[in-house]
């Protein structure tokens, strides 16, 4: 069987059929300690959790880390909402977690505005990432851009939470940045085809990472933005971890590109995988063959957005001027989401923030039952 057509049966689409969730309790809770003296004092307990997840690649069990944030004060009747909040892109090793970083990677602030607005806060390590507790995890390894498998992480993150966290509610939202955007969008695709104990109230997608098809073509026609240059070796790179047989990295780089190729899968900070990537040129990641061209259009379609309809309203806020995936990429997913019958709240806003009032406020409503505006209807024909 060739590349090409390995490639071809699973794009498109999500894993369709019904997911049970594989395990009803965490496997390890631990205290999480070593974090930035705001959340600490914003929390009345924070925990690490490793628990059962599972792969949008193979299907098979996996194990994840999440970071769990629980409110001070009394829980309202029900419980506190949960909310998921998936982390912006990152590199491929095990240290480029949340769950390693005093303010995980940067989301300290936002824990902190969703706690004191009531919220249990969960924040998965992706498949791959973060320090572990289990021994022989076959294939772990970080699945970069695969919105199945950062889906399945999000969605089982708010599961086994509620386990650890009695007085956590069964309403919950899935919330991201970047590459956390995709998978919240994700997760409200696949949400309703689990068979678990919880109800997803609405997803939250700020500067989403969504329809990715078109990074092949700014890869073949050698027009790479630096941010590009470092999503497209991490999102190859993870194709050879999960696919070592079909993909060849040497397809996907040359010179300098070569030269530095384990910097832009890393994520120290200096010199940050921006600053590498400026140093090669666009044409060193170009696809060497029309078959090399082909496989990366193929696998980049398995983990577009949207795949199908998302069950629950959603909100995407960006600005336009993202690095990763500019204005008009997002612009086609949300087309494409509409004319799926999405209840999508539009935002373009100059600093799309997870923390801002309106999203603060969107959030609120929908965990109050409130309609979802829709922006969909005049905006797209």
């Amino acid at each position: 069987m060739t590349t090409a057509m390995i490639v071809l049966t699973g794009c498109g689409s999500h894993k369709s059929r019904p997911h049970s969730t594989p395990e009803t309790e965490p496997i390890a809770v631990t205290a999480l300690t070593n974090t930035v003296p705001a959340l600490a004092d914003a929390t009345s307990a924070m925990k690490t959790v490793v628990h059962v997840s599972r792969s949008g690649i193979d299907d098979t069990a996996t194990h994840v880390t999440t970071s769990v944030f629980v409110p001070k004060g009394a829980a309202p009747q029900g419980g506190f909402p949960l909310i998921a909040l998936g982390h912006q892109t990152t590199g491929l090793t095990p240290d480029c977690a949340p769950s390693t970083s005093p303010d995980l990677l940067g989301l300290a602030p936002t824990i902190e505005a969703l706690l004191k607005a009531g919220y249990v806060v969960t924040v998965p390590d992706y498949q791959g990432l973060g320090k572990q507790s289990v021994d022989n995890d076959a294939d772990h390894y970080y699945p970069y851009l695969d919105s199945t498998t950062a889906a399945y992480n999000m969605i089982d993150a708010a599961y086994v939470t509620r386990r650890a966290v009695p007085q956590a509610s069964k309403s919950w939202i899935a919330m991201g940045i970047n590459e956390g955007g995709q998978a919240a969008w994700a997760a409200n695709e696949l949400a309703d085809n689990y068979d678990y104990d919880m109800n997803l109230v609405g997803s939250v997608s700020i500067a989403p990472i969504s329809d990715v098809t078109q990074l092949a073509d700014v890869a073949q026609n050698g027009t790479l933005t630096d941010a590009q240059k470092v999503v497209l070796a991490r999102f190859v790179t993870a194709l050879h971890n999960a696919y070592p047989d079909n993909i060849n990295l040497d397809d996907f780089r040359r010179g300098a590109a070569q030269q530095r190729w384990s910097q832009l899968s890393g994520c120290q900070p200096t010199p940050s995988a921006l600053q590498i990537a400026a140093q090669i040129p666009s044409a060193d990641l170009k696809p060497a063959t029309p078959d090399a061209l082909s496989t990366l259009r193929g696998y980049l379609q398995k983990t577009n957005l949207p795949q199908g309809p998302a069950q629950n309203p959603m909100l995407v806020s960006y600005n336009g001027l993202e690095p990763y995936s500019p204005g008009s990429w997002t612009e086609t997913a949300l087309k494409r989401a509409c004319k799926m019958g999405n209840t999508v709240t539009i935002e373009q806003v100059p600093d799309p923030r997870p923390d801002s009032a309106l999203t603060l406020s969107w959030i609120a409503d929908r965990f109050k039952g409130a309609p979802a505006p829709n922006n969909c209807e005049g905006r797209f024909k």
